[in-house]
């Protein structure tokens, strides 16, 4: 068995055992949710509670690997060959009001690159694992990137980061301006299960701003694995710290680049 073979299973058993406990908790968190700063950037005692285990898990098997957690920040050297990036629910405001659409995202990279990915949506029990080289899989299964090659043809999803109130910058005016362009635009709500999708051709195409590397580096090897294409907004190469990402199935890519980057201003739709 290969190294990437056993992270990628001991990622999974710290994914189970997480989404098993985000179930237990779900619905029972009247007098346990509270923001962490920025209207609407939610914490639940079931985020706390998540990590904890996952990082228990990981500190059985790979003490010396280092993490970087959303709940606990930087554990460890950073600059360690191996780095596990955690979000122990993704999709906390959903959880916090019982929306059925959150998932644990668990990712290793090695020497700064995605390897290993694991996400978990517990409520349909749906599983996405991917390792460098060894594909990707929904419950097991293999899975694919859509043949979607028309921008005008795809159905896309985006989401729209806590700073959206503060800033021009917030991603409104991208959504519209695609909205008119494509089948439809979704906003789900978590990153991670945003990119499981593309990866398994459910949608075909992603963007968003304002996101954090424990949000997307278990998406990131999954799309890869599955075939698919992860850019910076305007094609060049992904930088997993920039907080921004294009992912798509690649035949549509350069034309939703190309859209992202001439937007009109959200004024222009008023």
């Amino acid at each position: 068995m290969t190294n990437l073979q056993i992270f990628l299973d001991i990622a999974t058993e710290a994914a189970l055992a997480a989404g098993a406990l985000l179930q237990g908790y779900l619905g029972k968190l009247e007098d346990a949710i509270f923001e962490k700063g920025r209207p609407g950037d939610l914490v639940t005692a079931a985020d706390k509670a998540s990590e904890e285990l996952i990082l228990e898990v990981l500190r059985r098997h790979f003490p010396e690997h280092s993490i970087l957690a959303e709940e606990s920040g930087k554990i460890g050297n950073q600059e360690n060959e191996y780095l596990w990036a955690i979000d122990p629910l993704d999709g906390t405001t959903n959880y916090a009001h019982q929306y059925p659409f959150f998932a644990v995202s668990i990712g290793l990279l090695i020497n700064g690159v995605p390897q290993v990915g694991v996400i978990y949506d517990p409520l349909h029990d749906e599983l996405f694992r991917a390792a460098a080289g060894l594909g990707a899989t929904r419950n097991r299964r293999p899975i694919k990137v859509s043949q979607t090659s028309e921008l005008s043809k795809s159905l896309l999803v985006t989401g729209f980061a806590y700073d959206r109130r503060e800033t021009s910058d917030n991603n409104y005016a991208e959504f519209c301006h695609l909205t008119h362009l494509t089948q439809g635009v979704r906003r789900s709500g978590s990153a991670a299960l945003d990119l499981a999708h593309v990866a398994c051709g459910r949608v075909d195409g992603y963007w968003e701003r304002g996101l954090s590397p424990w949000d997307i580096v278990a998406g990131i090897i999954l799309l890869q694995e599955a075939g698919g294409t992860l850019t910076a907004y305007d094609g060049t190469l992904l930088k997993i710290d920039s907080g921004r990402i294009l992912a798509t199935n690649g035949y549509i890519h350069n034309n939703l680049s190309r859209e992202l980057l001439q937007v009109p201003p959200l004024s222009a739709w008023v």
